[in-house]
Parts: C-alpha cells; structure tokens; sequence
C-alpha cells in the first residue's frame, strides 16, 4: 500500500510528500495555480469526491470539463474517462492520477477482437456503451450511457439490426425493455457481477422495508429482485426523491459518500459480493488517492494522450448520441 510520504506513480519518480502538507489546501492552490478543474467520478474514494470541483458520471464530468475554460482537466475516474475528456477537450492537457487506473469492461474487449467481431454482422449498426476504450468508440456508430441506451435503441427503426457492447448486462436489459434482438459482445464488470442475491435476501430479510437499488450492468438475477434500476447518477436521485428511509445499493460502494451526504437521514448498504472480503470496492477506480492527485497536479502527469485519428472517429458517436438525447429531450 502507498505509503502518506512516499507515494509512485508511473510517469515520474518516487517523491517524497510532506506529512505536515495539507494535500486539501495544496490542491486549492494548484487548482487555482494552473488554471485546472478536478473531475471525480461517484466511485471514488470520499476525500476525493469533496476536494473536486464537478462530481458525477463519465460522460457527464467530460461534457462539463469541456464547458469550462480550464487548461488542466485533472480526472479522479479510470483511464477509458480521462480518453472520453481528451475526445471532446482536444486541446486541453488532461491528467490521470494514476495510470494503472484500468477498467475490467473496457479491458474486456480489445479493439482489435472487437473489429473482427463486428465485420461478422456487416449489416448491424454498432452502439458502444461509454464504459469503453476510445479505439472501440472509434469503430462504434453510435454511444450510450446507462441512462440513455434503451431510448437510443428505442430511436432506431426497428429493423435496424444492432450490435451492442462491451457490457453484455446491460445489453440484456436494454434488450429486455425494448424487446430488440440485439447481438452482445461477451464482456463485463466485474464489480456488478460479483454481487451475491442469497446475501441481499439475508439483508432484506434484516430490513424489510429497505429498497435494492441496482444498476444496470448488474447480471440479470440482481435486476430482477432491484426496486429501482439506473444509472449511477439515476440511483443517486431515486434515493433522494423517495420517502423511503432504507436502500440496499448495489453498484461500487464509492457512490454511497454521496448518498449519505445528501441524505443524513436515511440508511444506506451496500449490497454484499460472492467473495471473502464482503466488499464491492472497483480496485481500478481505488487506485487513486489524494496524495496520488496532489502530485498529478504538481508535475502534470501522468498525462492521457488519444491519436487525433481516433479522435476524429471517435468524438463522432459520442456527437450522434448527443443529438439523438437533444431530439428525445433527455
């Protein structure tokens, strides 16, 4: 584990850190120092999530970025994230703290595989969940979000034949909801499939009256048992707006800071994995700490770099999707 004074991260050495340094104080100043905005996505660690200035989803923080006039986009997510902000802020420097900072989903389909896979269905319109890579968005028509992909299909005449993926959870679910015969691709989570339904019955049986709150990438034996199904920014909301007191959350365990912050009245559990550890943490997005994002800040690296060719294929399916939400008023 990283130590508080010395911390490594892959694209500068070893330093050293001041245990006396307040890391809240010093990101202000650098923030405010060269001009950077610092965007958190919900799964991150709560120190994290307070010392940001935009917290949400991917996609969402990367539109948000792209509003203002920062030169520095510093992204506390996982790397296929900060490639979604350099896509729409070409010109911006976009950092990430940690480099190792992966995604299970994204890795779960190589571009390369995936190219092979879609020229089997030449007649299929492909629709990437944003949950990706940009080599994958690049070979994608269209990109969704978890709380846009069933209107997205639903835009689509239905004698469109369609291809989705990386996450094939999700792809069910729009698939269910539609009634559309979509081709998967085989990937996923893999912290929204560990979660076990015997240990959620032993909870609900606990607290009757607590609602499952689930998320879509979730495999199909959780989603039937979930109250309410969304995205991470959709379960947030739910858990707000409803007079229920009570939530069993399962997606990672990083979104219940913000759950319990905006609601201090109400209880919140995670839902419990099939594993010893009886945690549901993404060991990606955990990679990064504060003191990994104080020296992200300081040297300016790691930085995320995206080939302006995939740039230019891949800003394209992120703009489609876009306008299609912008036509169905989401």
């Amino acid at each position: 584990m990283d130590t508080f004074e010395e911390i490594k991260v892959k694209g500068f050495a070893s330093e050293y850190i001041d245990p006396a340094i307040d890391l809240f104080e010093e990101i202000e100043r650098l923030k405010k120092e060269k001009n950077a905005v610092v965007l958190a996505h919900y799964y991150q660690e709560p120190d994290i999530q307070d010392i940001a200035d935009y917290i949400g989803d991917s996609l969402g923080l990367s539109q948000q970025a792209a509003k203002t006039d920062a030169n520095i986009i510093v992204f506390a997510g996982v790397h296929f994230m900060a490639e979604t902000a350099k896509i729409l802020s070409p010109q911006k420097k976009v950092l990430l703290p940690d480099l190792k900072a992966g995604c299970s989903l994204a890795d779960s389909c190589p571009p390369h595989l995936f190219r092979k896979f879609k020229e089997k269905y030449p007649e299929h319109l492909v629709i990437t969940y944003v949950n990706c890579t940009a080599e994958l968005k690049a070979l994608s028509d269209i990109v969704c979000t978890s709380s846009n992909a069933v209107q997205i299909v639903e835009s689509l005449p239905k004698e469109q034949k369609i291809i989705f993926g990386p996450d094939k959870n999700l792809g069910a679910y729009v698939a269910k909801k539609t009634g559309r015969d979509l081709v998967l691709w085989n990937g996923a989570c893999m912290v929204h499939e560990i979660f076990s339904r015997e240990k959620i019955t032993r909870i609900k049986e606990r607290y009757p009256k607590a609602k499952l709150l689930a998320h879509p990438e979730c495999e199909e034996v959780i989603l039937t048992m979930a109250d309410y199904i969304g995205s991470t920014t959709g379960l947030l909301k739910y858990a707000t707006k409803s007079p229920e007191a009570e939530f069993i959350v399962a997606t990672e365990s990083g979104i219940l800071h913000q759950m319990q912050k905006d609601n201090p009245g109400k209880l919140f559990i995670p839902a419990p994995p099939n594993n010893q550890c009886a945690c549901n943490d993404c060991p990606h997005m955990k990679r990064n700490t504060l003191e990994k994002l104080y020296l992200c800040m300081k040297n300016e690296s790691p930085e995320i770099t995206v080939p302006q060719h995939i740039i230019d294929l891949a800003v394209k399916p992120i703009e489609r999707m876009l306008t299609i939400s912008a036509q169905l008023g989401l």
